[in-house]
């Protein structure tokens, strides 16, 4: 038998959630999961089963104090690396990421990294959260409403519950429908279009939000993000090459 999906969860997000890990939604999200073990063997999904839950082991719930919101993962062979956006060093840098960059430098005279992965940026609590966390290899959407939007939900509830001063970045309209969940009270909500070629030049490019997401935690006394990449990143993901 599958071993129990939320094991893999970091202890604090696991006491976070847990009235959603004892649910009956929890164990059809379970079900799910265990059904696709074989695939997860065959690459035939992604990410790896280890790296479902990369973004939470890298933002721990008292330290996150940032989510981008993502939709589903990448699904072509090697990107998804369960970070929202981001896909591991030597990967060519997908087309919304790079309009991330672009953005990026405009707003924060950052130069454009080499690489896609933006590990360093979850390491300083932005959770790079995607509302779906697995995705079959070259078909995009594929897992939606198969059980991961109601445990992503209950993350964003939790955070807006338990939390405060968090920054919740917001690009495109699937990820705007969220804002239901968050009590913008107690949040910062910075909200556009979509990074993807197909919307950006409709509001994304000069949105500012990297400059907005600083300016916010300056004026709530938290530690500003660092929005340069380092240039080595991950060197041992050069195998993707």
């Amino acid at each position: 038998m599958d071993k129990p999906l939320f094991e893999d969860l970091p202890n604090d997000w696991q006491m976070a959630l847990q009235s959603f890990t004892e649910s009956e939604e929890a164990k059809k999200l379970q079900t799910f999961v265990s059904d696709l073990s074989k695939a997860f063997k065959s690459g035939e999904v992604y990410p790896q089963r280890s790296q479902l839950f990369y973004a939470f082991e890298l933002s721990p719930f008292k330290e996150t104090k940032v989510v981008i919101l993502g939709q589903d993962p990448y699904h072509g062979e090697g990107q998804a690396h369960g970070l929202a956006f981001s896909v591991p060093a030597g990967m060519k840098i997908p087309p919304s990421l790079r309009n991330i960059y672009k953005e990026l430098e405009e707003d924060c005279s950052v130069k454009t990294p080499t690489h896609g992965d933006l590990s360093s940026w979850a390491k300083q609590g932005i959770l790079l959260l995607n509302t779906v966390l697995t995705v079959e290899k070259s078909k995009a959407g594929s897992h939606q409403k198969k059980g991961w939007e109601a445990f992503t939900d209950e993350v964003i509830k939790v955070i807006s519950r338990k939390r405060e001063n968090v920054v919740f970045i917001l690009w495109g309209s699937p990820a705007q429908k969220k804002q239901k969940l968050i009590d913008a009270n107690k949040h910062h909500i910075i909200e556009s279009v979509h990074p993807s070629p197909l919307s950006s030049y409709r509001g994304f490019f000069g949105s500012r939000p990297f400059s907005k997401t600083n300016l916010f935690l300056k004026s709530t006394q938290q530690k500003l993000i660092d929005w340069e990449l380092p240039s080595k990143a991950n060197h041992h993901n050069l195998e993707y090459l």
